[in-house]
């Protein structure tokens, strides 16, 4: 097997596990978080956000980020460049600029409210400010995790090592 084509397949592996991990999150951990009260969802969101920055997210959603456009660097002039380039730009637009730009302040936002000093009123309108708009970006961060895994699936057939 060419360098090529493992450098590939782990840019695949990493692509599919960052988008497992949006799609987990869209059909399952949004719907039984949306069952807690105000103060418990807030809670758990605070605990969640906090606990996603370790080293495993990091490797698979940074790598995913690296690796994808030195993989289309690397393919250059071959059939599998146009889905690599398609599905990093997908990635690094739809999930990683999602993500950095939204999310992430939106995380940061939650992180510094004081839930045990604040009214119920605060904590529903928190809530309310927070939940929908989250899991609206979250969802999109799926749908272009979806298609950046298509993508990147679809170079490896085009690469005839594979």
């Amino acid at each position: 097997m060419k360098m090529t084509t493992l450098l590939l397949l782990i840019t695949t592996i990493l692509t599919a596990l960052i988008g497992g991990l949006f799609y987990a999150y869209s059909c399952s951990v949004v719907l039984g978080l949306g069952k807690l009260s105000d103060t418990e969802y807030l809670k758990a969101m605070q605990h969640i956000n906090r606990e996603i920055l370790n080293p495993v997210f990091f490797m698979s959603f940074m790598g995913t980020a690296i690796l994808l456009p030195v993989s289309a660097f690397v393919f250059r002039g071959q059939p599998a460049f146009i889905f690599i380039l398609l599905a990093a730009l997908a990635y690094l637009i739809g999930v990683f600029g999602v993500t950095v730009a939204r999310n992430v302040p939106m995380n940061n936002m939650l992180n510094q409210f004081d839930i045990p000093g604040s009214t119920v009123e605060a904590i529903k309108q928190m809530r309310e400010n927070f939940e929908r708009r989250w899991n609206f970006l979250n969802n999109i961060r799926t749908v272009f995790s979806i298609i950046s895994i298509a993508l990147v699936v679809c170079a490896c057939i085009w690469n005839k090592e594979v």
